[in-house]
């Protein structure tokens, strides 16, 4: 698969470290031009760059927006837009807060819903429509095993993620049609990890180690005992590797799927 990806434009939303810089990287490997996105400061967008350029990414270029504020994004996308095209969309970025439902903050509700499930919606509606026209496109969306099953104290958290599996397979069926195995088609689907090594996931890992006075190796295999049947968490490269295999043209039939990779846990 050397190279496969030479020519291609990937932008990936979350991109400046976690899961979005595991996919980025993936993509630079096989020599896709990446545009990284998200909050960050310039030391961090710094080290992000430097990973990418050295996996082997073509050309690099990152951008700073929230993706609560529709008018944001979509001056974001004009921006990308008025160079090259983009032909793999990469919708990653993603917040948390725990909380009961009685206990949740409303604004809670509106930043997860907004930047986990309505900016997927905005990104692809700004440009899905031309990937279309190409014959060729590649959206993966990054779900969660909480878009398959429900846990407590994640209500907004849970109900983004099912909601972006739900707008995958409209997605998915309104563009099944665009361009032909020859052309790679266009294709969209959900990856929905587990456990991941993530700093997303640490505040709650910290509670573990300290109930084990520090260890850290304990804590983890204690949290991880609790809902993952494979004790072992994943690790962004992993995640990065299936989003490069979806990329494929080998893989235009494989559209609308929800792809758990939790070691087991949306199996019980």
């Amino acid at each position: 698969m050397s190279g496969f990806l030479t020519g291609k434009r990937a932008f990936i939303t979350g991109s400046f470290q976690g899961i979005g810089l595991g996919i980025a990287t993936a993509l630079a490997s096989e020599g896709a031009d990446i545009v990284l996105h998200g909050l960050a400061d310039q030391t961090v967008i710094t080290k992000a760059e430097n990973a990418v350029r050295a996996a082997g990414a073509g050309k690099i270029e990152s951008h700073v927006t929230d993706l609560r504020d529709v008018a944001a994004t979509e001056k974001l996308i004009g921006q990308i837009l008025s160079t090259e095209v983009v032909d793999i969309l990469v919708n990653n970025a993603g917040i948390q807060y725990l909380g009961n439902i009685g206990e949740m903050p409303r604004e809670k509700w509106n930043d997860i819903i907004a930047i986990n499930l309505s900016s997927y919606f905005d990104t692809m509606r700004l440009l899905m429509p031309a990937m279309q026209a190409r014959g060729f496109g590649r959206v993966i969306n990054i779900s969660s095993v909480h878009g398959l099953v429900a846990s407590v104290s994640k209500a907004p958290y849970v109900a983004a993620k099912h909601g972006v599996i739900g707008l995958t397979k409209a997605a998915a069926l309104e563009f099944a049609s665009a361009g032909s195995a020859q052309t790679g088609g266009v294709t969209v689907n959900a990856i929905c990890p587990g456990w991941v090594a993530t700093e997303l996931i640490e505040f709650q890992i910290k509670p573990r180690i300290d109930k084990f006075n520090g260890d850290r190796v304990a804590g983890i295999a204690d949290f991880l005992t609790e809902k993952e049947p494979s004790k072992r968490m994943s690790d962004p490269s992993e995640i990065g590797a299936l989003a490069l295999w979806l990329c494929q043209k080998s893989a235009h039939n494989l559209t609308g799927a929800s792809i758990p990779i939790d070691g087991g846990w949306t199996a019980q």
